[in-house]
């Protein structure tokens, strides 16, 4: 009898010593949280190499994930021949405005960017292009001194040696912590591109979600041609304010870019995966070459 007893404690020992590795294999062979990529759309989850081949469009459901403006830049412009201006440009707190140069750390560091856009000169299948492209990854891409100046800089870049010019605009508008200083950028901007456009530039602006506030109160809407992704959000105040204001609702696609397109105010709705082909067409059609 205690032979079988001290036999069944050997067997039950055993069993929990399986258990135990078993469990920790498991551990092991969890998936990597970058291996799959949910949608917030659609809610399904997609292989990260998928979305990623797909330019970060989901291929069940066609939402536009939010994408860096570093990797906007890559989607655009031909490999290597980007090449970036005004690198080094930062804010600084000069009104000494509470909090904001602890959030411009925090940006910095999350980023790896100075400031919320991103200038410089690259090819768009060979042919060159003087771009600037925002992130809203950066204070959600708001428009302080800095981003009104490097954007007012690459447009003069632009006119000086004659090239087409790119903004890739996403931004919750003017920075409010450097104040008038912020909208001052509104007038300097458009300025800049006025006299662009005088000397017979061609401005193509792409609008990605979202847009909204001072900057597509300004250079956002002054494109020869304007351009946006499906189903961004792009307008001036939000919705709720309007609704508030005014003392009507308005429609569930209002300021979605297929209902702005519908209204007149933006020129056509393109794809990510066809971007760069269409932006590279519409160059070519303004140096009056046939494709």
């Amino acid at each position: 009898m205690e032979n079988l007893f001290k036999k069944r404690q050997e067997r039950l020992e055993l069993f929990k010593s399986r258990r135990i590795r078993t469990n920790k294999d498991l551990t092991k062979k969890e998936v990597p949280e970058n291996l799959i990529k949910n949608c917030e759309v659609c809610h399904k989850n997609v292989p990260y190499e998928d979305m990623m081949n797909n330019l970060y469009v989901c291929p069940n459901c066609s939402h536009h994930l939010k994408i860096s403006a570093r990797e906007r830049i890559r989607q655009l412009t031909d490999k290597s021949t980007f090449r970036e201006l005004d690198k080094n440009l930062e804010s600084s707190n000069e009104d000494d405005f509470p909090g904001y140069t602890k959030k411009l750390d925090k940006s910095k560091k999350s980023t790896g960017l100075h400031e919320a856009v991103v200038t410089g000169v690259g090819r768009i299948n060979g042919e060159k292009i003087a771009l600037a492209v925002m992130d809203s990854n950066f204070m959600m891409g708001s428009m302080g001194q800095i981003v009104g100046e490097k954007i007012t800089r690459i447009t003069e870049y632009a006119t000086r040696r004659r090239l087409p010019l790119l903004i890739s605009c996403t931004s919750g508008g003017a920075r409010m912590q450097e104040g008038i200083m912020s909208l001052m950028q509104m007038a300097k901007t458009s300025a800049a591109l006025k006299k662009f456009s005088d000397e017979g530039g061609f401005y193509i602006s792409l609008l990605t979600h979202p847009t909204t506030g001072g900057v597509s109160a300004s250079f956002a809407m002054l494109g020869d041609i304007i351009i946006s992704e499906p189903n961004a959000l792009v307008g001036f105040a939000g919705k709720r304010v309007i609704e508030n204001t005014i003392n009507e609702t308005l429609p569930k696609e209002f300021q979605r870019a297929e209902f702005l397109l519908e209204k007149g105010f933006i020129d056509m709705v393109v794809d990510r995966t066809k971007m760069k082909k269409t932006i590279y067409e519409l160059i070519m059609l303004h140096k009056g070459v046939s494709l």
